[in-house]
């Protein structure tokens, strides 16, 4: 570089100076590293336990004490058998599709039409609704165990499939109302109106139109409401108290632990937790990229 261009070079150099560049990449190089380190423990703390389930289902049971860490010896697929014949883990496992998904279904119908109105029409009254299901979800369900129950009674709904599919619906509904709702508001409303413009009606272009448009927010609060309603343990416990046929698999997994008294049978205890979470993360596996979607089409619009 010649004389001349030098000072040039140095009148057209950023402000800060190289220095302050560099002690800014230099911070944020630290911030990642420290943030990475973050996530890689919290996922360690996340899936080490269930790994540690998943093969302890395959030992026996003087194996997962003498040996917690380690890879199973021999592997016992009979623990898994054992569990969901003998422990009646299919019967509670049936029991729980049939419940959660039929909730699922009447939750999503229920909730994406309530959520649409509430989100898309002004009507008076509007607000008042929208706040009384977001109130719903600060509601203590253990406040209404009580009453529940002898309505349920009342009714003739105790013990029963249709009983409890309606009680996990209204569980549900409030945060899907509010989830959804605020889903509905970032949607174009061109389309709606493009729609309704060219003769569809109001029910064709929520079903045809919509919800199609709704899809990864939808799959979102599906996902949330299935984990939800999988791992509920409260409400058919104080709702199924007659009839050892129509328990869900959580109580299965507590009647195994419970029957098991002093013998201990850890391996089968394990594989029925095995069974139990198999579901859930199918689900999450399988739509994982449809929730990170959802979760962020608000943010992102």
């Amino acid at each position: 570089m010649s004389a001349q261009t030098e000072p040039a070079a140095r009148h057209a150099a950023p402000k800060g100076g190289p220095g302050r560049a560099g002690r800014r990449g230099g911070e944020g190089g630290v911030l990642n590293v420290f943030s990475h380190g973050v996530l890689v423990i919290w996922g360690l703390l996340v899936t080490m336990p269930l790994l540690w389930a998943v093969v302890s289902s395959f030992k026996d049971d003087a194996e997962i004490f003498s040996s917690p860490w380690s890879l199973p010896s021999v592997f016992h697929p009979d623990n898994w058998v054992r569990a969901w014949e003998k422990a009646n883990m299919s019967e509670y496992f049936l029991n729980s599709l049939i419940v959660v998904g039929g909730s699922l279904i009447g939750t999503m119908v229920l909730g994406s039409m309530a959520a649409y109105v509430l989100a898309r029409f002004d009507f008076p009254g509007n607000r008042f609704l929208y706040f009384l299901f977001v109130g719903g979800m600060g509601f203590p369900v253990i406040l209404a165990l009580v009453p529940l129950f002898f309505v349920m009674k009342n009714m003739a709904l105790l013990d029963t499939y249709h009983g409890l599919i309606c009680v996990y619906i209204a569980y549900s509904l409030p945060f899907t109302v509010f989830f959804l709702s605020g889903f509905f508001k970032t949607l174009p409303t061109s389309v709606a109106e493009a729609a309704l413009i060219d003769g569809a009606s109001h029910t064709r272009t929520f079903f045809q139109v919509m919800l199609p448009m709704a899809k990864p927010g939808l799959i979102s609060v599906g996902i949330f409401n299935f984990l939800g309603q999988w791992n509920q343990y409260l409400l058919p416990t104080v709702l199924n108290v007659g009839d050892p046929h129509k328990k869900m698999l959580t109580q299965g997994l507590v009647a195994l632990a419970v029957s098991q008294g002093y013998k201990g049978d850890w391996s089968g205890l394990f594989a029925g937790l095995t069974i139990a979470m198999l579901p859930v993360l199918a689900a999450y596996i399988i739509f994982q990229r449809q929730v990170v979607a959802g979760l962020t089409a608000g943010a992102l619009k």
